[in-house]
């Protein structure tokens, strides 16, 4: 038994999903002929209060698109420091929308309405334009920490004074909205553009959702055409996210609740020096003393748990549907004699 703890992007398909995904009636999207593209779209969208969505293959793409479409070559965006737009998309901000980037130090990859007003530049011509401000909910390199509600309005009605735009790479936002109890259309209202993975907690094997008003929709279809993200019969994928977003969304609670007790068994190794605190899927943890992370990840190995050392001294472990109680459990155990 391989128990693996390296991401939520390692799910497989469901019975129940993989049953719908043969069923689904499918045809051309590029033309906007595939009924079940359009289906996750407005369903997608529906539930965000928002106008229009639009299936991308992956959350890089669809942040990226996002990110191409709210910005001119040499503006800047605004992000945190460990924020997965600027940390792990490639240098996609200045190879695709030729943007530069400002960061900032958030707390476990959240800012403040304060340190955004602070970042944004002067009206001069020796600055980047700043135009675009990009949250990450849940913050991956954070330890899946969610934003509050009253912190991300704090940073629209900043972005509203100085004309910027609100982009959400919300990967896990179901995940937040699960721990916190939050409806999408809350968030729906705060956003310029919403990106959510189908992925990752919710168990699709393929494919993201980019959301927001139709104008801006529009335009998102052409550069997604542009970046190679044009696809044809993708209903058969587009029913995986059907149904994760109609049966997958509140057994999310069952992930942060097995990140809760890994956490705890953490909490009295010997080997941990400090946790991140744990409010979704993800498990966060310091190796502390002469350890590394690389041998910690090599002790669980030996022991058919699979986790990936994000740091020399950084561990994390990433809670998901194909991981039983069962294999929660023996995680503990070995965690205890380690």
């Amino acid at each position: 038994m391989i128990i693996d703890l390296r991401s939520d992007t390692v799910t497989r398909p469901t019975a129940g999903m993989l049953d719908a995904m043969m069923k689904a009636p499918v045809g051309d999207d590029v033309f906007g002929e595939d009924p079940t593209v359009n289906k996750l779209e407005a369903l997608a969208a529906g539930l965000f209060g928002m106008e229009a969505a639009l299936y991308c293959p992956t959350g890089t793409m669809s942040n990226q698109i996002a990110i191409k479409v709210h910005t001119q070559p040499g503006d800047e965006v605004i992000c945190d420091r460990t924020a997965h737009v600027y940390q792990y998309e490639g240098g996609g901000i200045a190879f695709n929308a030729g943007a530069q980037v400002k960061l900032l130090e958030g707390d476990h990859g959240r800012m403040t309405a304060a340190q955004v007003l602070q970042g944004i530049n002067p009206d001069d011509v020796h600055k980047a334009r700043t135009s675009l401000v990009c949250l990450e909910n849940t913050a991956n390199r954070g330890g899946g920490g969610c934003y509050d509600l009253q912190a991300i309005q704090m940073i629209r009605q900043v972005c509203d004074e100085h004309q910027l735009q609100l982009h959400l790479d919300g990967a896990r936002l179901f995940n937040a909205l699960v721990a916190r109890k939050e409806s999408p259309h809350a968030h729906g209202a705060l956003f310029h553009s919403i990106s959510v993975c189908l992925n990752k907690g919710l168990g699709c094997p393929v494919g993201s959702i980019l959301i927001g008003p139709g104008a801006f929709i529009k335009k998102a279809r052409r550069i997604r055409k542009v970046f190679g993200g044009g696809m044809r019969q993708a209903g058969y994928m587009a029913a995986a996210g059907v149904y994760a977003l109609e049966n997958q969304v509140e057994r999310l609670a069952v992930d942060h609740e097995h990140a809760l007790i890994l956490a705890e068994a953490l909490s009295k190794a010997p080997f941990t020096g400090s946790l991140l605190p744990v409010e979704t899927n993800i498990v966060i943890f310091e190796v502390n003393g002469n350890r590394s992370a690389t041998g910690i990840v090599a002790q669980l190995k030996e022991n058919n748990i699979l986790a990936i050392a994000i740091a020399p001294t950084q561990v994390r472990l990433v809670l998901h549907l194909d991981i039983s109680r069962e294999m929660v459990e023996h995680t503990v155990r070995v965690i205890g004699g380690i």
